[in-house]
């Protein structure tokens, strides 16, 4: 469904995806694993429109998405769910779900049905301004928010990150039932142990390359595998750059 070819994105001058590639199948979950400053929101943006340097190639289902503006994308069937949640704090629960749907024509009900069976605490306050929601109760907004457009792929920049550990598990369960659905997912996550279980295939990327690629019951068999995370990412940041 979707795959990069040697995408590469800049800031300006400054490089920071160098020829990257990747495949995510139809019905796939795969998890895009790195460190802070490794240009992983950054590959997502370079997906999604919203970073305007970029080169090579994205293809989704055989339409180079480099070519479309941000709006095209998400008509394509491509969301979003943005690392620090974005939710529009004036607004209800329920107005927030509305705006993302902005785009789909007939009755909303069924959406709303299914984004409340999946998070019960969003029914539970869908009169409440966003802005009153807890960290994770935002959070669940913003997914909730992304599945309203009923997505073909969906893009999660760091879903869990900065949540307690019962949130994580909440949240974790509702995309483990997405993935069972058959929703396409690529989740950015520093989190090993979380990324292993919600994916069937992760990359590492290390400084805007992809440093590791391998399927994560493979990976999660390697008692080595956090030595070799810390290992990649250090030879990584040794290396000169131009």
């Amino acid at each position: 469904m979707l795959r990069l070819s040697e995408l590469r994105a800049s800031y300006g001058a400054a490089p920071v995806l160098q020829g990257v590639s990747l495949e995510v199948a139809s019905g796939e979950t795969v998890a895009l694993l790195g460190p802070n400053g490794a240009g992983k929101s950054t590959l997502l943006a370079a997906i999604t429109g919203t970073i305007r340097e970029r080169s090579g190639s994205a293809q989704f289902e055989r339409e180079n998405l480099l070519q479309l503006h941000s709006h095209q994308i998400v008509s394509r069937g491509v969301r979003l769910v943005p690392e620090g949640r974005l939710v529009f704090a004036p607004f209800s629960v329920e107005e927030n779900l509305r705006l993302g749907a902005l785009r789909l024509k007939g009755a909303l009900g069924e959406r709303f049905e299914h984004v409340y069976s999946l998070f019960p605490r969003l029914a539970e306050r869908r009169k409440q301004p966003a802005g009153t929601l807890s960290g994770g109760e935002q959070q669940m907004l913003a997914i909730g928010r992304a599945l309203m457009s009923k997505p073909r792929l969906l893009l999660l920049d760091e879903p869990f990150l900065g949540l307690a550990p019962l949130v994580v598990s909440l949240i974790r369960n509702s995309l483990e039932e997405l993935r069972r659905g058959g929703l396409t997912m690529l989740i950015v996550e520093q989190k090993l142990d979380i990324a292993l279980q919600l994916a069937s295939r992760a990359y590492v990327l290390i400084k805007g390359r992809i440093a590791l690629e391998d399927g994560t019951a493979a990976l999660a068999r390697r008692s080595d595998l956090s030595d070799l995370y810390f290992a990649i990412s250090s030879r990584a940041s040794a290396r000169p750059t131009a």
